[in-house]
């Protein structure tokens, strides 16, 4: 199936169309949801979400950018947005916390399928450390390094200049080398 037929498809709420673009992109978000969130759970419920809202809101497609770069585009918005949710309450479980009232939230350790069992644990340090950066750095770090995605695609996706996405990715790199390096990482 086309793009074209594939988008059509949607556009028509054809089931094998759907069915269609699950199977196609279904690793694709769950990995760059997986990515930004580090929670599998987390990760699989907001992968849904995503093809959720592709097939809700196919109609507003415009076709400016291949579909794939406006799926990443909702799946990075996802994430990041469940992520500043997640941020919120764990900042209000520390208000509640410090009155006696509900202990903080501890995050699980990060494991990602696309990594192999032996660097799973470098890997593990390298998204800790990810965790660290602002947010536009981490994002453009994950898309580009872990989903090979270009700098194009990732501006597009981020709504931003490449040279604003080579910007984040240079401070990126820079600031995980010291995080790396200071924590003995490296």
């Amino acid at each position: 199936m086309t793009e074209t037929e594939l988008i059509q498809g949607l556009k028509n709420k054809s089931e094998a169309a759907f069915e269609h673009l699950v199977r196609a992109y279904q690793h694709k978000v769950y990995n760059v949801v997986l990515g930004l969130v580090q929670q599998e759970t987390e990760a699989e419920d907001l992968a849904q979400e995503v093809f959720i809202q592709v097939y809700l809101y196919i109609h507003s497609f415009k076709g400016e950018s291949k579909l794939s770069t406006w799926i990443y585009r909702i799946a990075t918005t996802k994430a990041l947005d469940h992520i500043r949710k997640r941020n919120t309450r764990k900042r209000f479980g520390q208000v509640l916390r410090i009155f006696g009232k509900e202990e903080e939230l501890e995050l699980p350790e990060f494991n990602h399928p696309g990594i192999a069992l032996e660097k799973k644990e470098m890997a593990a340090i390298l998204f800790r450390a990810l965790q660290q950066l602002p947010e536009s750095q981490r994002t453009a770090f994950i898309l580009i390094k872990t989903e090979g995605l270009s700098y194009e695609e990732t501006s597009i996706i981020m709504q931003t200049s490449v040279k604003a996405i080579e910007a984040y990715m240079h401070r990126a790199k820079q600031q995980l080398r010291k995080i790396l390096t200071a924590n003995n990482e490296v």
